[in-house]
């Protein structure tokens, strides 16, 4: 290893055990999971330090809003980390730039180490008291054709979870769209335009730094901030951050998925909504006798996903499900 990663607890590794199951590790972002250990990231530096899973005692996602931490309010909250408590409640917060790679980490974490919880102490209360509202909800008994449409959709949603790849990739590609739409394409060459003079400013000001000029510092703090400004931004037009490439990846997850579904007869879904969480909350309406149908109960989720707007307080099921689901409505105008 180049760097030894450094442990936080306790309990540590033996130094060939530490090599190989680093090395061997699943990487997602920053951070990583290997067999015996998950390894976290420091300011700088990936996979920096290791807690063996023996000392690990929860994991869980926390969205960070503008103010600071995951107020419960709002779905377009973009700043992700992963809370890792060890230790007797010691924490340790790696940021991400991706929430999906955090997501991608703890569905691993759930089949590698299903006994840890991932979500916060504070977050199991949330979930315990939600879940005691929907079974108040819960009509007693079910019309016939309710009872059918419930059967329906959770065989559907047995069948999409099968390919956690598409409905992945269709959520994945729906949000990128929507951020795409939704960003002027004059931000992107002006983020091109400065990032380029950044480039040009730092190479002038590493080339007056050698000639002792006195204001090749001032041209190698703004060569560095335009870079450092614009490399992570996703808004510098690339050959992947295009028109084409955008709604090019969006159309093919569709087609991948509708080619999915010619083998499931009577999908209750269109392609582009498919998704177990749509599922989830169609059931749900079909449960609490807000609808009779499928037909009715994909309405009910619509209606229900347009009340959602940033005023809105969610928990951080509510949040995921909602992130998942609401750009593939948003792009198709819920139609």
């Amino acid at each position: 290893m180049f760097m030894k990663p450094i442990p936080l607890g306790h309990e540590t590794l033996d130094p060939a055990g530490l090599t190989a199951d680093r090395k061997d590790c699943r990487r997602f972002g920053p951070c990583g999971a290997g067999k015996r250990a998950l390894y976290l990231n420091s300011f700088y530096l990936d996979c920096r330090y290791y807690i063996p899973y023996e000392e690990v005692e929860r994991v869980f996602k926390r969205v960070a809003m503008s103010a600071g931490g995951f107020s419960h309010r709002g779905v377009f909250a973009s700043i992700p980390y992963l809370v890792v408590e060890y230790g007797g409640g010691k924490q340790k917060q790696c940021n991400f730039k991706y929430e999906d790679q955090v997501d991608q980490l703890l569905e691993y974490l759930s089949k590698l180490r299903p006994s840890i919880p991932r979500v916060s102490r504070e977050g199991e209360a949330r979930l315990a008291k939600r879940e005691r509202e929907r079974a108040a909800r819960v009509l007693p008994e079910l019309t016939e054709q309710a009872d059918r449409s419930v059967r329906l959709l959770q065989k559907a949603e047995a069948y999409l979870e099968e390919r956690p790849d598409l409905t992945g990739e269709l959520s994945r590609s729906a949000r990128e769209k929507r951020a795409y739409l939704r960003s002027k394409p004059s931000y992107r060459y002006v983020a091109l335009a400065v990032t380029a003079a950044g480039l040009l400013a730092l190479i002038y000001g590493i080339y007056a730094l050698t000639q002792g000029a006195g204001t090749a510092l001032y041209f190698l703090l703004f060569g560095l901030a335009a870079l450092f400004m614009f490399s992570g931004a996703n808004v510098l037009p690339t050959s992947r951050n295009n028109r084409k490439a955008v709604m090019g990846r969006a159309e093919a997850a569709q087609g991948a998925m509708e080619a999915y579904l010619k083998e499931f007869p009577k999908f209750p879904l269109p392609p582009r909504y498919a998704h177990p969480a749509v599922l989830r909350r169609m059931r749900r309406a079909l449960e609490e006798g807000r609808a009779e149908s499928p037909e009715g109960a994909l309405e009910v989720v619509k209606r229900d996903l347009k009340a959602l707007n940033s005023s809105v307080e969610v928990d951080q099921e509510e949040y995921d499900e909602v992130m998942a689901i609401k750009p593939m409505f948003l792009n198709e105008d819920y139609q």
